[in-house]
């Protein structure tokens, strides 16, 4: 039995007030064209929701996560509403809340809320000016860069703890180092780089233009990144952190490295062994398998109707969660990073491997160079926990050992 799960909840469903031309979630408002004038989840669907995700966690804290689309558009009252709801039945339980967002609607008023109930805010931003507006745009076509910076600006100045959530794409994936810079100067102390990977129908008339890993009828979008550039852009993240900053900014990836090597539990489910309970939660109370998989076939139920204990322990969400292992292509059971990459998210695995087996990762060449060109700080630093060197000390053993390890790497 399944005690705990995940559950990206999107209170207005995909309505948003930009209009990111790469996003892969714009276009399920055509899933539910009845709630194109009433969007926002209700009171009795919150209420549900609320006490069903408590009640489904046998293990604390409890954490709620609000993604969109554009949560903020739901307005304030409706995340007061949230805390209220949460008091009503945490019962003493300790909650905690991550939300995502552009930026664009946070004033002081918002900054006052989320530090005083301590939200965790994603805040989305590519990088530089000329990088961030290629894609985040209006509706009306100009950037979105300024508004993100002044939300910044508001985040520090009211002490809301966050991290930014950048997206690699055609775009910035040749600006790594820029990026990464911009990122630091910005005050971003956790980092989310998250590789852009989608494709089109080219069907004539498909209900939705981005689709699934198993549809033959597409092609791969212009604004994905090419994938060992991935690997790339993020090897030279990796040699300028690991100089300067360990210990000091976070990255989730190089978490996701440090778990593997040192056999702790995944931090991603990207890349944990299986998957399948991290669910999406729309405005209407359907759950879907993930949030990448928000696709009528992948509808699990409804909250109204099915306990999101109960979906959890389904047994189509744990086919879905072991299918992730199950289908890996031969090459992915032999490959010496099998512990650390795990084969990737399902939704990538529509290429074909060196060996020309179907349903192989498409980001498999960006990730073997970067767990390649890690691989030697990597085992170092196994090896002196291991010994139990104390963190400090390993942090600055590492800076002062980082050339000479990439060296010989080479």
């Amino acid at each position: 039995m399944y005690r705990q799960c995940h559950v990206m909840a999107k209170p207005g469903g995909a309505k948003c007030n930009i209009d990111c031309k790469y996003c892969f979630y714009h276009e399920k408002q055509s899933l539910y064209p009845q709630r194109r004038q009433h969007w926002k989840m209700s009171e009795e669907t919150l209420e549900e929701y609320v006490k069903q995700h408590i009640a489904a966690q046998h293990s604390h804290p409890v954490t709620f996560s609000w993604q969109g689309g554009e949560p903020l558009l739901l307005g304030l009252p409706f995340f007061k509403r949230v805390v209220e709801l949460c008091q009503r039945y945490g019962q003493g339980v300790k909650i905690t809340h991550t939300l995502q967002t552009n930026g664009i609607l946070l004033n002081e008023e918002w900054a006052t809320f989320l530090a005083q109930h301590r939200f965790m805010v994603g805040l989305s931003v590519d990088g530089p000016e000329t990088l961030h507006d290629r894609y985040r745009i209006s509706h009306s076509g100009k950037g979105s860069h300024r508004f993100v910076m002044k939300a910044l600006s508001l985040l520090h100045r009211f002490q809301v703890d966050f991290n930014t959530l950048t997206v690699v794409g055609h775009h910035n994936v040749a600006h790594a180092g820029e990026v990464y810079e911009f990122l630091r100067h910005s005050g971003s102390r956790y980092m989310q780089f998250i590789p852009l990977v989608e494709r089109v129908s080219t069907e004539a008339n498909p209900r939705l233009k981005l689709v699934t890993p198993d549809e033959r009828k597409a092609r791969l979008a212009p604004w994905s990144v090419p994938s060992k550039q991935y690997g790339e852009f993020l090897s030279q993240v990796f040699d300028i952190w690991i100089r300067r900053d360990i210990g000091q900014i976070a990255v989730q990836m190089f978490d996701v490295a440090i778990a593997a090597w040192t056999r702790q539990p995944a931090v991603l489910c990207v890349h944990a062994e299986t998957c399948g309970h991290a669910f999406a939660l729309e405005a209407n109370g359907d759950l879907y398998n993930c949030d990448h998989y928000v696709y009528p076939q992948h509808l699990l139920g409804n909250i109204h109707h099915d306990s999101i204990d109960a979906i959890n322990n389904s047994e189509a969400a744990m086919a879905f969660g072991l299918a992730k292992k199950l289908t890996l292509t031969d090459d992915c059971k032999v490959c010496q990073f099998r512990f650390a990459c795990q084969g990737g998210c399902p939704k990538h695995r529509f290429s074909r491997s060196s060996s020309g087996t179907a349903g192989h990762n498409y980001l498999c060449a960006g990730y073997q160079h970067f767990f390649k060109h890690i691989q030697p700080v990597m085992n170092l630093w196994a090896a002196l926990l291991a010994r139990g060197c104390p963190p400090a000390a390993l942090i600055q053993y590492l800076r002062k050992q980082h050339r000479f390890s990439l060296r010989r790497a080479r």
